[in-house]
């Protein structure tokens, strides 16, 4: 009778004993995914079903079918993506940033370039008016000197003027260049909330 009885536990302990088994090899096979999940995202390499099956030596099919699985690795993906946004939204910020301090800049330049030539315009009208009203006491000597330096000025203020131009053009371009920035940030910030809406 003893026989009898011990009989039908031989099988229910076999079974516990694969249950277990089967259950520690699960385990294993999602710890293994969840540190290729944190290995990937350290890397910032892209987190995909194919990727992380091979990396963490489990079946696609393990990872769409375990609840556990198929969470990890949906939730990794989904950080992943916040991470890309915030990224490329951190590299338009620097971009940004960098676009105002040129303009800025060039708006500095080009004051005082205008001033400069400002400056300029006043000395040339002066020496105009010295040259008109020349008395007997200037000398040949003093009337060249004075025509030499009102022909240096011009040639300053000539020189001033293109820079002038190109100042305009550099500024408009650096202006155009953060309205872009601008404008990239708001979309991001729209991807980002609709990311978190998702």
């Amino acid at each position: 009778m003893a026989g009898g009885v011990s009989s039908p536990r031989i099988p229910a302990a076999r079974t516990a004993e694969a249950l277990a088994a089967r259950q520690r090899k699960t385990d294993a096979a999602v710890q293994r995914i969840k540190d290729t999940l944190e290995r990937l995202a350290k890397t910032r390499t892209p987190i995909t079903m194919a990727a992380v099956a091979r990396q963490a030596d489990v079946s696609r099919t393990f990872l769409y079918e375990h609840a556990d699985a198929k969470a990890l690795v949906g939730e990794a993906m989904s950080r992943a993506a916040g991470r890309r946004i915030q990224d490329r939204r951190d590299e338009q910020a620097a971009t940004e940033a960098s676009w105002r301090e040129r303009a800025l800049n060039a708006e500095d330049a080009l004051k005082a370039t205008n001033a400069e030539i400002l400056a300029q315009r006043q000395q040339i009208g002066e020496l105009l008016g010295q040259i008109k009203d020349l008395q007997t006491q200037w000398t040949e000597e003093d009337i060249v000197r004075i025509t030499t330096d009102n022909g240096t000025l011009k040639r300053r203020v000539r020189e001033l003027a293109a820079e002038n131009k190109s100042l305009i053009g550099k500024l408009a371009a650096a202006r155009d260049n953060v309205r872009f920035a601008d404008k990239q940030i708001a979309d991001l910030e729209t991807q980002i909330l609709d990311h978190h809406h998702s």
